[in-house]
């Protein structure tokens, strides 16, 4: 498998889904999901043109930073929890997954300085996802100023895994609305522009209605079976 060739392929597509939606396929980052695969498939990646790595769970994300920190950027993009905040602290340039406020005085207490992050919100509505309700983050945000140290640069979601285009699209717009909603509130520690949505399976109709960060793995760097059981949920 190529990966070089699949990262071609998916910026064509980026760059077709950018032209429908009158968007500048710059204002897109590629997030290649290596939760699956080994440190020398996201070397591969990195190699082939990717600048940024995402990882879910800490043991895989510390094994990757440990090779390839400064070839990259690393975002954690899995559920944190608030004991594991302790070994990613400081290495993740991005965390899309804070969704409580225990989380938040946490990261706050252990930074040396201003953590990015993606305020997750379950647009959905499915149990078996994690995240604030729309409403939830709106009020959620709003107490976020008392964490000095945090800084919230946009809204992550997982639309539901289906083909309904309508569902999808109603997903992604949901939570491009709800960031220009917090953008309008014009709040010092919340920039919120950045819109990380879109996988594998989804991400061209994520572009076309806004999202600034995409999460590809399989398209991407493919799936070693011999890792699942180690770096799955």
């Amino acid at each position: 498998m190529e990966v070089a060739g699949n990262l071609r392929d998916i910026r064509t597509r980026i760059k077709d889904a950018c032209l429908k939606s009158n968007r500048d396929p710059a204002g897109v980052r590629i997030i290649a999901v290596t939760k699956y695969v080994s440190t020398q498939r996201a070397l591969e990646a990195v190699e082939a043109g990717v600048s940024d790595l995402g990882e879910n769970r800490d043991e895989g994300f510390l094994k990757k930073w440990d090779t390839l920190h400064g070839k990259a950027s690393f975002h954690f993009i899995g559920s944190l929890q608030t004991k594991k905040v302790k070994n990613i602290i400081g290495k993740a340039d991005y965390i899309h997954s804070l969704d409580r406020l225990s989380l938040a005085s946490e990261l706050n207490k252990r930074a040396a300085g201003k953590v990015k992050c993606l305020v997750q919100v379950n647009v959905s509505g499915e149990k078996s996802k994690h995240g604030l309700t729309p409403d939830e983050a709106m009020s959620f945000i709003a107490e976020l100023g008392d964490f000095e140290r945090i800084s919230v640069e946009g809204l992550m979601t997982m639309a539901p895994l289906t083909e309904d285009e309508t569902i999808l699209r109603n997903c992604f717009r949901t939570l491009r609305s709800l960031r220009d909603r917090i953008q309008a509130m014009g709040l010092p520690y919340a920039p919120c522009t950045e819109l990380s949505m879109g996988m594998s399976n989804d991400f061209e109709i994520a572009v076309e209605e806004g999202a600034t960060m995409i999460r590809i793995g399989t398209a991407l760097v493919g799936k070693n079976d011999m890792e699942v059981q180690v770096n799955e949920h």
